[in-house]
């Protein structure tokens, strides 16, 4: 098993801690894990995105130009990733901000309105898991368990406190997640 993951969006939605989280779950999993930031110099608001690949082999290269999911959280990276998923991949989109929706015939499409969900519920600083749990609804590439650990390992000791909602949060995206175009 080898999943190769682009997860991208604005700087502040939780781009990189969510790659983070998914690859600390991976490494506690005794996976092959790689977990490759990009970003823009601004603190908040500009492009950031992470490619995340969990194998169970030893990984050659985290350079990727192609990939098994795109996790897409604003049009800019819509518009930049839609065409790098491979053909049957999956494309999972959080449709807040969304203004041309992902037009490609031969990929996996879903959408999760997680944006939504965490504003009217008040969870808005978790909506990053509530996207990742849509993810793992669809490739459960780690078990809870290990997501638990990665929590653990990638927040500050003084947030692990807000595990319990993060874990919540995760559980709420698995039956947020909905099919637009399944091959």
């Amino acid at each position: 098993m080898t999943e190769e993951i682009i997860i991208a969006g604005f700087g502040g939605q939780g781009v990189l801690s969510m790659g983070k989280i998914l690859a600390y779950s991976g490494i506690m999993q005794n996976k092959e894990v790689s977990w490759m930031p990009s970003y823009g110099p601004e603190m908040r608001g500009g492009t950031a995105n992470v490619t995340v690949i969990v194998s169970d082999e030893r990984i050659s290269s985290p350079v990727l130009n192609l990939f098994d999911t795109a996790i897409i959280l604003n049009q800019q990276s819509m518009d930049k990733f839609e065409n790098t998923v491979k053909k049957g991949g999956y494309l999972i989109y959080d449709g807040n901000g969304i203004t041309r929706h992902p037009v490609r015939k031969d990929i996996n499409i879903y959408r999760i309105d997680a944006a939504d969900e965490a504003s009217k519920i008040g969870l808005t600083k978790v909506f990053n898991m509530m996207v990742l749990g849509g993810y793992l609804k669809l490739k459960p590439i780690v078990s809870d368990e290990y997501i638990r650990k990665g929590l653990e390992k990638s927040l500050p000791m003084r947030h692990h406190s807000l595990i319990p909602e993060n874990e919540k949060a995760i559980e709420i995206g698995k039956k947020l997640i909905k099919p637009v175009q399944v091959l």
